[in-house]
């Protein structure tokens, strides 16, 4: 894959003090056009590549990196990684790039972020794709998250970090070595002491364990104040977003178009061409 994008970095306010949010940037740097994709919990701007090739022909495609996560700071407190903090955070992102309204991809975490966003009066957000996230986070997909979120393990070799990788990314499903290794090289890094590490600041996890109190995320006042076009897209195996959930957003709300991928659970990664199509057609399709 031939790299194309820019690289710059945002400064933000969050309740513990200023930082900077990096992010890359696809396509035309004067199109007006504006597509924002976001990440899940411990991943990374990168992981849109795929994406953005497809679609930087139509938009400026922006993909920052959350705070806390790839070349974005850490943050001094880390129970300022909330989602307030997030969306603040996209707030300046977007008023940087100098446009009204934007179109927003969100996987998981990044889903919510735009959710969140769409949510509010005046909304930036003109178009919404939620991948695989929705109003109700099961207590079953928070604790399997939990397993595994700021332990921060050190790994010997890339080999080794992605075994790791290919095993608590086990539902993204089938994917090609090239694939897996793209999947790992892009959220570990060389750790000064030797062989490698996660590429996200392991204080995330102290308020996602904070917050947990053994029971089901209800978001639905959020989800039902959206008013834009929105598509989800679902794993046909997401232990996050429930059939039962995906149904009631259909039917609720901005009512989605629900797309369902076979054989993936939680989350679809978006590399693959048929999931790039759907996203694409909702996108651009008349």
């Amino acid at each position: 894959m031939t790299e194309q994008f820019r690289s710059h970095k945002v400064q933000c306010l969050a309740p513990g003090g200023l930082h900077r949010m990096a992010y890359l940037e696809w396509g035309e740097a004067d199109n007006p056009r504006v597509l924002v994709c976001a990440h899940g919990l411990t991943r990374c701007a990168r992981d849109f590549d795929f994406l953005a090739q497809e679609l930087c022909g139509h938009y400026r495609v922006v993909c920052p990196d959350v705070p806390g996560r790839g070349e974005s700071d850490w943050l001094k407190n880390p129970m300022d990684y909330v989602a307030a903090t997030y969306v603040n955070a996209m707030v300046a992102l977007i008023a940087r790039l100098g446009v009204q309204t934007v179109h927003w991809v969100g996987t998981s975490m990044g889903g919510l972020i735009g959710m969140v966003l769409a949510s509010l009066p005046e909304t930036p957000i003109a178009r919404l794709v939620l991948n695989d996230v929705g109003p109700v986070i099961t207590v079953v997909s928070l604790e399997r998250i939990g397993t595994y979120v700021g332990m921060a393990p050190r790994f010997p070799s890339i080999e080794a970090a992605e075994q790791y990788v290919r095993a608590v990314s086990a539902p993204f499903g089938a994917h090609s070595d090239a694939q897996w290794r793209f999947l790992t090289e892009h959220v570990v890094r060389s750790d000064p002491a030797g062989g490698y590490r996660m590429h996200y600041d392991p204080a995330i996890a102290v308020p996602f364990n904070a917050e947990k109190e053994h029971k089901d995320v209800d978001l639905w006042n959020v989800y039902d104040a959206v008013r834009c076009p929105t598509l989800l897209v679902r794993g046909e195996q997401s232990d996050l977003l429930t059939r039962e959930t995906a149904a009631q957003m259909a039917a609720r709300g901005p009512r989605a178009n629900l797309a369902e991928i076979k054989g993936i659970g939680h989350a679809p990664t978006l590399m693959h061409a048929d999931q790039i199509a759907v996203v694409r057609e909702f996108l651009l399709g008349r």
